[in-house]
């Protein structure tokens, strides 16, 4: 019985989501394109983050920043079904032509910006209602800059803050000093269909 073909992509709640499968995805990698800090696949966090977003409609979404974007989805769905300006932000350069060729699959656009957690600044920040972040806590050297970025965004009044994770011990430190200092919420998720997927969402609503 011969083999399955590999999925190229899903099409989830109104995006299409490419796998690493994807003629594009493949393209770029044949072209030498390899990003370094585990922006190299789709993470499942995407889909809780989308899921959520997409039950939950912000009230203010004009100017969203994604933060750790990787392919950029989350910021992808919001520029596709919010209407969103994003600007996707990763320390790792080399994770922007998958983010573009991920936006091109969708006709969208997204701003690049590679940059490091701690450098976003509190005043860039008062520009974005909505900040959003999936598996970004990969690593416990990451639990202070992103509860940092947290701190820096409701100082600057950035009106909603939603991070997805798959419940890595890290992001429940990020979650506790969050939900301590700005009565954050932490949310069980899970997703279905086309894929499933489980974990926790930390929102913050900073009216």
């Amino acid at each position: 019985m011969p083999s399955a073909k590999p999925r190229i992509a899903y099409n989830f709640r109104g995006v299409t989501m490419p796998t690493a499968s994807h003629p594009a995805i493949r393209r770029l990698k044949r072209q030498g394109h390899s990003p370094s800090i585990h922006g190299n696949k789709l993470w499942k966090s995407s889909f809780l983050l989308i899921d959520y977003l997409n039950k939950h409609r912000p009230e203010h979404a004009a100017r969203v920043m994604d933060a750790g974007c990787g392919w950029g989805i989350g910021g992808i769905w919001c520029a596709k079904a919010l209407g969103s300006e994003v600007t996707s932000v990763d320390a790792d350069d080399g994770v922007f032509p998958f983010l573009e060729a991920s936006a091109e699959l969708n006709g969208v656009n997204t701003t690049a910006l590679c940059k490091r957690f701690e450098k976003i600044t509190t005043a860039e920040l008062k520009a974005y209602d909505m900040l959003i972040a999936a598996d970004v806590c990969f690593w416990d050297e990451l639990i202070a800059p992103v509860s940092n970025l947290i701190n820096r965004a409701v100082r600057a009044g950035v009106k909603k803050i939603v991070i997805a994770d798959p419940e890595r011990s890290p992001f429940f430190e990020v979650a506790d000093r969050a939900i301590d200092r700005h009565c954050g919420e932490l949310l069980d998720w899970r997703t279905h269909n086309p894929v499933s997927a489980s974990g926790a969402l930390l929102v913050i609503e900073n009216a």
